[in-house]
């Protein structure tokens, strides 16, 4: 019977797997114009969303268990003028991931269970409640960025 830390590392893993492909998915479609526009006077456009979750987990995962030094400007990821390729921006989105995963591949047992603090993140005490708490704000923000994606291409009346 597997141990329940792999247990963990195996689904998060696959958690943050799928939040990728949810992403790719949804912004196939979309042009890297479309990808910067903001259909609405309010929120944000898929390229700010997923330029926050790219701050968002280089630096509570990456900066915070993954000891990579990475320094976040979180106004920037919704305010950045720049309005980079699409391709881009995915790959920057992919080298995450891939850090997050291969982070949750190096927790050992009492990994898990070891304290985490951050600016920002007063619930996350421990290790596996930063993971757990990213998986689950990773994928409402892919909420968001299938809504505009059908906003942005679905045919004009």
């Amino acid at each position: 019977m597997p141990e329940l830390s792999s247990i963990v590392a195996s689904t998060l893993a696959g958690y943050y797997e799928e939040v990728r492909g949810k992403v790719h998915q949804w912004v196939a479609p979309v042009s890297t114009e479309q990808l910067w526009k903001r259909p609405y006077p309010y929120g944000n456009s898929i390229g700010h969303l997923l330029l926050h979750l790219i701050g968002n987990l280089n630096y509570y995962i990456g900066a915070g268990v993954a000891g990579t030094g990475y320094v976040r400007d979180r106004d920037r990821e919704f305010n950045e003028t720049a309005r980079r390729p699409k391709e881009e921006v995915l790959a920057d989105f992919d080298r995450v991931i891939d850090l997050v995963v291969s982070t949750i591949g190096a927790q050992s047992p009492q990994d898990w269970c070891a304290p985490y603090s951050a600016e920002r993140e007063p619930q996350a005490k421990d290790r596996f409640t930063v993971f757990f708490r990213m998986a689950s704000h990773a994928y409402h923000h892919v909420g968001q960025m299938i809504y505009l994606s059908r906003e942005l291409t679905r045919p004009s009346s």
